[in-house]
């Protein structure tokens, strides 16, 4: 295979504050493991060459969750962990809270030991992501806000104490913290001290928010960053048939920048303004893919980056 080309690194505004990485989402990983997906030295290799630095864990299971052989197979290839990722069901209540604590130690263990600084926090989806079923309402009551509320509380209170780790609360489509009512909605319900967001650029321009004023509104609160764009044609299809996520994605809702929206541009722009160092990691949702396809579109995306300053 030939080498990936990269352009020179002279951007004429770099982005001081912001390191970029990617994840496995970006080369069509959803599961611990799935006869779609590509193997998992495939994603580290590749990611390497595409031009990243920092990656993140995916779905637990899918890298080696030995620490030191997952060392091994990072640092042979020049990459570091920033992050790892946990969904979540805290809105209902104190009841759930050892089975949750028990998926989210396992995952912070390995985060710690890869040196990883993170852990990005997604709420449980209102429906299925795959088949559609609806599998609570919507809407929660105001007894389950407070229970998210509290809870995540907990848990970033928990993981910091434990494990060293900031939590960073991850806005979804189809969970119940998706468009700007529902982060705004978090983030005055909580303690700045304990609860970050993690932005994530697509999933909020899904659900209509626009992320350079959450930045400008809430700088203080975003403490991650996920770079993705929308379809705008594709995004209204999808409302028109009110399609759940998963068959958003592979309708191709998510597309590749810059050709989406927002403009990713003015919101590196806006994080930089925030004065603190941020991660910014390309999450390009394609699952399912052709094994053949993420490497390209992640060589492309990150150049696209460096054209930004970052």
């Amino acid at each position: 295979m030939p080498p990936v080309p990269q352009p020179p690194q002279s951007p004429a505004s770099p982005l001081s504050r912001i390191r970029v990485g990617s994840a496995p989402d970006s080369w069509g990983v959803w599961f611990p493991e799935d006869p779609l997906q590509v193997p998992w030295r495939r994603f580290l290799d590749e990611v390497a060459r595409a031009g990243y630095e920092w990656i993140e864990l995916g779905p637990y299971g899918y890298l080696p969750t030995d620490p030191r052989r997952l060392a091994e197979e990072t640092a042979r290839r020049g990459l570091k962990v920033s992050a790892g990722t946990v969904f979540t069901g805290l809105h209902r209540g104190p009841a759930v809270w050892e089975d949750t604590w028990r998926q989210v130690a396992r995952v912070a263990s390995l985060a710690r030991a890869s040196g990883a600084g993170h852990l990005v926090v997604i709420p449980a989806f209102w429906r299925d992501d795959k088949t559609g079923e609806v599998l609570e309402d919507r809407e929660l009551t105001a007894a389950q806000w407070h229970d998210l509320a509290r809870q995540t509380e907990r848990l970033a209170h928990e993981v910091r104490e434990r494990y060293g780790l900031r939590v960073v609360v991850h806005p979804h489509a189809d969970t119940h913290v998706a468009g700007e009512a529902d982060v705004a909605r978090l983030l005055d319900a909580t303690d700045p001290d304990l609860v970050s967001l993690c932005l994530d650029t697509g999933h909020y321009a899904y659900c209509g928010g626009d992320s350079v004023k959450l930045i400008e509104t809430y700088g203080d609160r975003v403490g991650y960053l996920h770079l993705k764009q929308v379809d705008p044609a594709v995004l209204a299809r999808v409302r028109a048939e009110d399609l759940p996520f998963g068959p958003a994605v592979a309708r191709g809702v998510m597309c590749e920048p810059p050709t989406g929206v927002p403009a990713l541009e003015p919101v590196l722009a806006a994080a930089q303004r925030l004065g603190v160092d941020l991660f910014a990691i390309v999450e390009q949702d394609m699952y399912p893919c052709p094994p053949e396809r993420p490497l390209p579109v992640a060589a492309r995306t990150r150049s696209f980056l460096r054209s930004c300053g970052a």
